[in-house]
């Protein structure tokens, strides 16, 4: 099967030489993408002089590069042909609308311009009339399922109902209607949107009715920021997809566990059922659970059973350990001078060698080896000391990075590691943590942010698991050998901590009274953050 990397950026404004910097750097630490899909306005008001040495060839684009058209009056004389063209070498203006299907059988759907407050639409706007035509082109097609991506520049109006937080974006007053009824008709599995100078990642959400309609794909929305924004907001994604006419439906219809209700509801309710439309409700929904990280989606149960039913885990009791447990918290081989919390499922440790003094484990009190074997209970506490954490950290100027191993390990060790926040961005921990996994030929995959572990990995599966305390993940399906101290070696290294006579746990074991006193220091800093001392 053909797996594209893509990259999608938001608002670039006529920041090319930014933009395509970026993407060197990008390509340079994990390796060649397909293309580059660009929403929101390419052009800016200052884009002259930049524009000129990429349309003459005296800079080259580092990556094919497809843009949709002009937003405002503005930047309209910079896209000379209406249905589309090559504005410079490697990079293509896609046209008003329409669908760009790659040689790998990807189909791409795009819309440009923002919707027309006025008849007839200015030439950077689209009418209800475009979008029907488009709707129609699409939906006449036999046995249509959806498309693979949706391009456009403003948001879909109410995309954040049913939904996660989209911060200071009123969803019920911004964006268009119009491509609301878009996204509702085409069904993408990528949806994405500019304009806003803001990055919102949308829980995915469901393109059927429960017990219904048959189980359908779903879609995830992301807004991406303006490049080069001063708040470092994210203006750029990368992902990777596997064209849906070649994937089997099964695997295409898997849900996600935290997966929503449709956003636009409403609307298909409202909306008069086309006879293709039907046709596509019909058949089972060619379509997609985890995209981004490749054929991993394929690994989730594929019996029924799904995982988000949580009252079986919860009655589960953990399994017993099989000889003795270094981290059971009854067990007599818990060094027990190092535990600084206890909750009433999880505990939270100090490191024995640890990286640096505040270096904690949170670690189940009952013998589970992975996250993905916690009952729900546990789940939730290890997600509150997850928080208090980064509460804490926070309070001290630093971002912790968390890590898990579940290789050769009986029971399951949440590293926490924190990392001062002028030190590196958390893009700069993941490009380190990407560019040391591609040295040692391990392939490190980001996850989306509102993703859970529990939808790549079946318990029992060994995996390597890095998270950011903003939600960034990323995530390796060990296959073969993998090198035990790996995520504290990255951390360790000049590119992070520059700690690199760290790494190695071995070499930093204190004796027992100095530990002693770094757990009780420990303890009475965390005190004000602790849950499980209120609760």
């Amino acid at each position: 099967r053909s797996v594209s990397r893509r990259l999608a950026c938001g608002d670039v404004e006529g920041r090319l030489d930014a933009i395509f910097g970026r993407v060197r750097a990008i390509q340079a630490k994990s390796g060649r993408f397909d293309m580059l899909l660009c929403v929101g306005n390419f052009f800016g008001s200052t884009s002259e002089a930049e524009w000129a040495e990429y349309r003459t060839g005296a800079k080259k684009v580092p990556i094919p590069t497809y843009v949709l058209g002009a937003n405002n009056q503005d930047t309209v004389s910079y896209f000379p042909d209406v249905s589309g063209c090559e504005l410079a070498e490697n990079i293509t203006y896609l046209g008003r609308r329409g669908v760009y299907s790659g040689c790998s059988g990807l189909q791409i759907a795009y819309l440009s311009g923002t919707e027309a407050q006025e008849q007839p639409a200015p030439a950077h706007s689209f009418s209800a009339k475009d979008v029907a035509e488009l709707k129609t082109s699409l939906l006449a097609t036999p046995n249509f399922k959806g498309v693979d991506i949706l391009l456009t520049s403003p948001w879909p109006r109410d995309v954040g109902t049913f939904a996660n937080s989209t911060g200071e974006i009123d969803t019920k007053k911004c964006g268009s209607k119009l491509v609301s009824d878009l996204a509702a008709s085409l069904k993408p599995r990528y949806h994405f949107a500019a304009l806003e100078k803001a990055y919102y990642e949308r829980l995915p959400y469901r393109n059927h009715m429960v017990l219904q309609e048959t189980t359908q794909h779903v879609t995830r929305f992301i807004a991406l920021a303006n490049v080069g924004n001063a708040s470092k907001k994210k203006y750029l994604y990368a992902f990777s997809i596997v064209p849906m006419s070649t994937m089997d439906p099964s695997e295409l219809v898997k849900q996600p566990q935290d997966v929503t209700e449709n956003p636009y509801r409403k609307l298909r309710k409202e909306a008069p059922k086309s006879k293709a439309a039907l046709c596509a409700e019909e058949e089972p929904a060619c379509q997609f659970f985890f995209d981004l990280n490749k054929h991993q989606g394929k690994k989730r149960p594929s019996d029924g059973k799904d995982r988000g039913d949580s009252q079986p885990k919860q009655a589960k009791k953990p399994p017993q350990p099989t000889g003795p447990c270094w981290f059971c918290l009854a067990s007599p081989e818990v060094e027990k001078h190092l535990v600084v919390s206890i909750g009433t499922h999880c505990y939270l440790a100090l490191a024995k060698g640890g990286l640096l003094p505040d270096h904690v484990l949170i670690l189940p009190i009952g013998h589970y080896q992975s996250v993905v074997d916690l009952s729900s209970e546990v789940m939730e506490e290890v997600t509150k000391y997850k928080a208090a954490l980064k509460e804490f950290f926070r309070s001290k100027g630093k971002r912790y990075v968390l890590f898990e191993r579940n290789y050769r390990s009986q029971h399951l060790q949440l590293q926490v590691i924190p990392v001062p926040l002028d030190l590196c961005t958390s893009d700069d921990i993941k490009e380190a943590f990407i560019a040391q996994a591609q040295e040692q030929q391990i392939e490190l995959l980001e996850i989306p942010e509102h993703s859970d572990i529990t939808q790549v990995a079946q318990p029992g599966t060994p995996y390597f698991y890095v998270e950011l305390d903003t939600g960034e993940k990323l995530f390796h399906r060990i296959r073969g050998r993998f090198p035990l101290q790996f995520g504290r070696w990255v951390l360790a290294s000049e590119a992070l901590l520059a700690q690199p006579q760290r790494a190695d746990w071995r070499q930093c074991a204190a004796q027992r009274p100095e530990e002693a006193a770094q757990a009780r220091a420990f303890r009475r800093e965390f005190e004000p953050f602790d849950f499980s001392l209120r609760d």
